[in-house]
């Protein structure tokens, strides 16, 4: 078998050099120009292949270094690089790109057969090319790229592949759509923010493994991806089987196994579980996506949230500067208090206000008319500068979110430059009351107030959503809201084990799985005041 299988090998290759086409260069050295990589499959191969290192990202390969890896220390090394043609500039230099960054080819002008084959590549044509590093000529510096002070002088060049005409650029592939992204997958893939993107969750997987398993002796375990249905929860994925009748369900997490695992006297395992979903995209979550999932026994609330900042301190990329510990601690109560969800931005203000306490009292009724409501509390949220800087059509989009996503009426207070109001508002309240109203959300000229009114469990959710759209919206006008590269990370706890029904809010219903137990301080009230008990479960947000 093995001798048929070169036999083969042998005659496709024969077929392959049949349409190869060489670059001779003058040192009397072919150099192979093809659509087609073609390489002799033989270990004296290993005789001619260029010196590269014996490890790192250039071990075993035709390269000594990585496009983004020289630097000025490598002035007068013979190097080898192998990528991509970015594109060529004044028929006198080749940017040539792989992973790592760029690297600035010379195109040597007295070797009129090297310039022509240098002079008629093609953008994200591949190719190998073998020259001396050397010094920019100065005031050629380019100070935005990291290999910005050398160049590549090019003596010998193979062409791997020569590219046809793409439908886009690849370094003005972010503005395409996302159909087009996904059309094209392998391009997307080729662009410097993906291949950050692969390279980074790899490095912090790695890290994490090395945390948990040599640091705290955790054990990696790989739990089935095919099982039996597990009601309740997510909509689960089927597989069907060769048996009529039976199937498959893939797991929408390893929630079985853990208790397997812990029972079983594992009793600290990890595994970086791929999860499965039959329901529609969110934002946060996908039909499938990978979760890093951690089971301890004989252990309290605060050796897990030591353990979870140690693993996210130890593994955090270095470039992103470095995690301070212990993280910040809100309780769900006050995470819906002030933001409205349990999974607060915190990078920004813009918190919720309760304009219904009691020394707003004697004015309470006139707002909950104004607002159509008998009952319940009113909520606000004071968005600076919204007023002036929203048009028309962002406030309708606001009013359209609480109809459609939460069914309830938003009202707008809109306070002008000269302090004036701008609402319906001003003509079912008298001036006594929208005084009160401004002072007690502390409004001043150009911000919008969003007001609502009816029970805590619906305005809140709907004030703290409209809270993260008004960022949005106030950012898309070119108003710095937020600090996109901060993290600040957030434990959220002491979470309820119940909470309202939302179509028969006088009910309750579990908030969580059914393994979730209630404080042990809070099992009295399980059959007295259920709407009190507090659960040992926290989450920590970026």
């Amino acid at each position: 078998m093995a001798t048929k299988c070169r036999f083969f090998l042998q005659r496709v290759l024969t077929g392959l050099r049949a349409h190869a086409g060489w670059y001779h260069h003058a040192s009397g050295r072919r150099h192979l120009m093809c659509r087609t990589p073609v390489r002799q499959l033989s270990s004296s191969n290993r005789l001619h292949m260029s010196p590269s290192a014996t490890t790192g990202p250039s071990s075993l390969s035709f390269r000594t270094h990585t496009c983004g890896q020289l630097r000025s220390h490598h002035v007068g090394e013979k190097v080898t690089l192998c990528g991509w043609v970015q594109y060529l500039r004044q028929d006198l230099f080749v940017i040539l790109r792989d992973f790592s960054g760029l690297t600035q080819v010379l195109i040597p002008q007295e070797e009129s057969a090297l310039k022509a084959v240098l002079c008629d590549l093609s953008v994200e044509s591949v190719v190998k090319v073998t020259g001396t590093v050397r010094k920019r000529p100065v005031g050629q510096e380019n100070k935005g790229m990291p290999t910005g002070d050398i160049e590549v002088l090019a003596e010998n060049v193979e062409v791997f592949n020569v590219c046809r005409k793409l439908p886009f650029e690849i370094k003005d592939f972010v503005k395409k759509s996302e159909s087009l992204r996904m059309q094209y997958r392998y391009l997307d893939l080729r662009s410097s923010q993906m291949q950050n993107n692969l390279r980074l969750r790899s490095h912090l997987v790695m890290k994490m493994r090395e945390y948990l398993c040599n640091v705290h002796g955790f054990v990696d375990v790989e739990t089935p991806t095919l099982f039996k249905r597990t009601p309740g929860g997510a909509k689960e994925f089927v597989v069907p089987s060769r048996e009529p009748g039976l199937f498959y369900s893939l797991p929408q997490s390893p929630q079985q196994f853990k208790q397997l695992l812990m029972v079983a006297g594992v009793d600290r395992y990890f595994q970086v579980a791929r999860c499965y979903r039959d329901e529609g995209s969110k934002p946060d979550r996908q039909p499938e996506f990978t979760q890093m999932d951690i089971e301890m026994s004989f252990v309290d609330q605060a050796g897990i949230m030591s353990l979870v900042e140690g693993l996210l301190q130890y593994s955090w990329p270095a470039d992103k500067g470095s995690l301070k510990v212990p993280f910040q601690t809100m309780t769900y109560k006050e995470a819906m208090r002030d933001y409205g969800v349990d999974k607060p931005d915190t990078r920004f203000g813009m918190k919720l206000m309760d304009v219904s306490e009691p020394f707003f009292s004697t004015q309470i009724e006139f707002l909950r008319s104004a607002l159509s409501q008998s009952e319940g509390s009113i909520q606000a949220i004071r968005v600076p500068s919204g007023a002036t800087h929203f048009t028309g059509k962002d406030l309708e989009e606001l009013k359209q979110t609480a109809r459609t996503q939460f069914r309830q009426e938003l009202s707008l207070v809109l306070v002008r430059e000269d302090g004036t109001l701008k609402s319906p508002l001003k003509k079912l309240i008298p001036d006594s009351v929208t005084e009160d109203l401004l002072r007690r959300t502390e409004a001043n000229p150009g911000d919008l107030l969003l007001l609502a009114a009816g029970s805590l469990h619906t305005v809140r959710p709907l004030l703290g959503s409209l809270r993260l759209q008004a960022a949005q919206l106030l950012e898309a006008h070119g108003l710095s809201v937020r600090d996109h590269a901060a993290f600040n990370f957030l434990w959220i706890v002491d979470f309820p084990l119940f909470l309202p029904k939302e179509d028969k809010p006088e009910e309750l219903e579990s908030a969580h799985h059914p393994f979730t137990a209630p404080r042990p301080e809070d099992m009295e009230l399980l059959f007295k005041e259920p709407n009190k008990v507090l659960i040992s479960c926290f989450m920590v947000l970026l």
